[in-house]
């Protein structure tokens, strides 16, 4: 990390050009904030979703910026030297990363991206690398973890990501200071396993970094709102590609299937085929630099996980993993390629599958003293809530012994998001659970009861269901009405322990709900 540089070097390594004159100013920090702004530090004045950031200038400058960095065109008289580029947002990861003396360079990398199944493949993966001895840190939905021999350094430890109201991919002066960190212990180089949002792709947030592995898990109908069009969300995920030594594919989705063929970057890729969903036909593959990892004889074990056969040029394998689904298989055969391909051992991804623990709050079982069941889990799109339901009912068919309960499914639609997605979720929600209740869910500046009427338009009015605002008073609702054998569903908020309204962020932590309903219970 750099205590100071001057504005020419910063700009010579992020591809800008210096004003004139302006090369030996001193830079001794930079931020992305005018209300962060220090003297001497650099103001990248990085367009907002809703505001101009360059109206914020003379503010940066009367807080001391010694330099600012904004968009081609008109600005406030700034007094000081600007900076002028087409894309702000990518000039201001290369400054960071420049800034941080190219974290990147001195970890080994590993990008997931994906609509589902990001978060639960990059906590298999890092435990699969711990497992083998390898100094691993990660970044994503959950937050952060540093690998083993980091301190936590002087501002203290990095806190999970529900404690900051972080994003998948945090933006670049957050993300090269944490790369930044990570890179600082001694001894092995650390292998980095990070979530890599189409968002972060699209905005340029990871361009200066180039990956070991790319990971794609799938593709499905999110963030519409943004993209536009699937083309263009499938062609953000495909730029991880472009910067990545080996691409780890789901070649049963439709997405991932087209990458070899339509990304130049990878030496080599490695598909990776199970056929819970539809299998494809065989992905084609560009001057045969494709290995297959197939998943054969897979066999559900209930509520307890499922079993299948790696087979790959890699490894001969029978893998177990107590974490029931189908996306398991797909989730988990990925984690082992992309283990595979860096130098883990077949044996030791063999057994450090078997004894994961399981994500926090994707398919996460809350202990309950009662003869039903609770699970809470992150599903908040139309694809990963149809995926959620259809492991339960396999998996409750799969228990024996004992007569199958019904599913009791409470979800939410956050606010100011794909609006699209709200009736199609009732639709699957109407047609797979027993007892469906409809609810808040990060309502954020929308009104929650406008949000519920459009949810309520997907709505199958002969199924089983009940709208409850309240959040809290829906889950009192749902486990009050479960039955012996019934499994209560709370889908949505997964690992967050906030909800999100017009008033701003408050606590909210479903686990602290459920124990209270069930003391209340057996009292």
């Amino acid at each position: 990390m750099s205590t100071s540089a001057t504005l020419g070097a910063l700009c010579a390594e992020a591809g800008l050009s210096c004003p004139e004159g302006a090369a030996e100013t001193l830079i001794q920090g930079g931020t992305c904030d005018s209300r962060r702004v220090r003297p001497g530090w650099l103001f990248i004045a990085v367009p907002g979703m809703h505001c101009d950031a360059r109206n914020f200038i003379p503010d940066a400058r009367r807080a001391g910026a010694a330099a600012v960095v904004t968009a081609d065109g008109p600005a406030p008289e700034a007094g000081i030297p600007v900076v002028n580029t087409s894309d702000v947002r990518r000039a201001a990861a290369y400054l960071f990363d420049a800034w941080y003396g190219h974290p990147g360079r001195r970890l080994r990398l590993v990008g997931i991206t994906g609509t589902n199944g990001k978060t639960s493949t990059a906590c298999m993966l890092t435990h699969i690398l711990r497992a083998a001895g390898e100094p691993v840190g990660m970044i994503g939905t959950l937050g952060y973890t540093l690998p083993r021999g980091v301190s936590d350094g002087p501002d203290g430890p990095i806190l999970p990501a529900d404690k900051r109201a972080a994003m998948t991919t945090p933006d670049p002066e957050e993300l090269y200071a944490i790369l930044d960190r990570m890179a600082s212990g001694e001894g092995k180089t650390p292998i980095v396993v990070m979530e890599v949002s189409s968002h972060a792709l699209a905005l340029g947030k990871v361009a200066p970094l180039r990956f070991d592995v790319g990971v794609f898990t799938n593709l499905s109908p999110e963030h519409l709102d943004f993209h536009g069009t699937m083309e263009n969300y499938c062609a953000a995920k495909a730029q991880l590609f472009r910067q990545a030594d080996v691409g780890v594919i789901n070649g049963d989705d439709a997405c991932g299937s087209r990458l070899p063929t339509d990304v130049r970057g990878p030496a080599r890729w490695l598909i990776c085929r199970s056929g819970v969903t539809a299998r494809r036909a065989d992905t084609p593959c560009p001057d045969g630099c494709c290995d297959r990892y197939d998943a054969g004889q897979i066999r559900s074990l209930g509520l307890a996980g499922v079993e299948y056969r790696l087979v790959s040029p890699a490894a001969r394998l029978r893998i177990r993993c107590p974490v029931p689904g189908d996306f398991t298989v797909s989730n988990s055969l990925e984690a082992a390629a992309a283990a595979l391909a860096l130098g883990v051992s077949p044996v030791t991804v063999k057994e450090a599958l078997a004894c994961f623990p399981g994500v926090p709050g994707r398919m996460e079982r809350i202990p309950v003293r009662a003869d039903f069941s609770v699970f809470i889990d992150y599903a908040h799109t139309p694809d990963a809530l149809e995926k959620l339901l259809l492991t339960f009912h396999r998996a409750m068919e799969a228990e024996q012994g004992r007569e199958r309960g019904r599913i009791i499914l409470l979800f939410g639609c956050g606010g100011d998001r794909d609006r699209e997605k709200r009736k199609v979720m009732a639709r699957i929600a109407s047609a797979m659970a027993d007892v469906t209740v409809i609810t808040s869910d990060n309502s954020r500046s929308e009104d929650p009861d406008a949000i519920i009427a459009e949810i309520l338009k997907g709505i199958d009015k002969e199924s089983e269901y009940t709208v409850i605002p309240d959040r809290a008073e829906a889950i009192r609702w749902a486990m009050h009405h479960a039955r012996s054998g019934d499994v209560v569903l709370l889908c949505g908020k997964g690992h967050e322990t906030y909800e999100i309204d017009r008033t701003g962020r408050h606590p909210f932590d479903e686990r602290r709900i459920v124990r209270e309903v069930v003391e209340s219970r057996t009292d």
